[in-house]
């Protein structure tokens, strides 16, 4: 590390220290460059692959040597739709049931508009872009259904520490209702500063579940029911 970059982490410890920075958005920011390295170097992989490909039709080419060729994407199509026009592939198509199905009144209730005030309060907040986004995805949960970090972050392109923190201090709860949310394995996950059936406020957050309808096996210390994820 270079004296320049030394005084700049000094500053920078120094500014989380005084509040001014925003852990949560930090690490916000870390994990979408790290994502973009990773993009990067597909990207270069995938390049060196291209290249290697176009050297090796070139030696084909000189040294007069035929070249394996796959099938084209016309034919292999044609292909597709003669197995699918075949008698057995067409009965056993017919016999499959439909994934399609007309909206419940579980569904349509799923899809009704967020309260415009709370929108309007968390988005008029001082809070980071981050959060802010994180809030109003959690707002989409409804009464009744839970998700979990893991969830919330594959939303929003982040990652399920990043969400844990900033739902560690939320401003507006219950109305924005961050107990809605555990852990990936159905277990409580954490709730004003606690973690699991040990955390200080679990059984608050037990009780809001319950309240709206969520099944909660104390015994086993896990929610029962589908992962809520159907983000807008």
């Amino acid at each position: 590390m270079t004296p320049k970059q030394l005084r700049r982490c000094v500053a920078l410890g120094n500014a989380i220290a005084d509040g001014t920075e925003d852990l949560v958005d930090l690490d916000a920011k870390s994990l979408t460059v790290i994502s973009l390295e990773l993009r990067g170097k597909k990207q270069k992989a995938a390049g060196n692959n291209h290249n290697h490909n176009n050297k090796r039709k070139r030696e084909l080419t000189e040294t007069g040597a035929p070249e394996k060729t796959r099938a084209s994407p016309k034919k292999r199509q044609i292909s597709i739709r003669n197995a699918l026009s075949a008698p057995q592939a067409a009965a056993t198509l017919s016999t499959r049931p439909s994934t399609l199905s007309t909206p419940t009144a579980h569904n349509v209730q799923e899809l009704e508009p967020q309260d415009t005030d709370l929108t309007t309060l968390v988005t008029t907040s001082d809070l980071s872009p981050f959060r802010q986004r994180l809030l109003l995805a959690l707002c989409q949960v409804p009464r009744g259904r839970f998700t979990t970090y893991a969830a919330l972050s594959d939303h929003l392109h982040s990652s399920a520490r990043a969400v844990g923190s900033g739902l560690r201090n939320n401003p507006f709860a219950p109305r924005v209702p961050c107990h809605r949310v555990v852990a990936a394995d159905r277990s409580l996950g954490g709730f004003g500063g606690g973690w699991g059936m040990d955390g200080k406020f679990a059984e608050e957050k037990i009780r809001l579940l319950r309240e709206e309808g969520v099944i909660v096996d104390v015994a086993k210390g896990r929610v029962e029911g589908e992962i809520w994820k159907t983000f807008r």
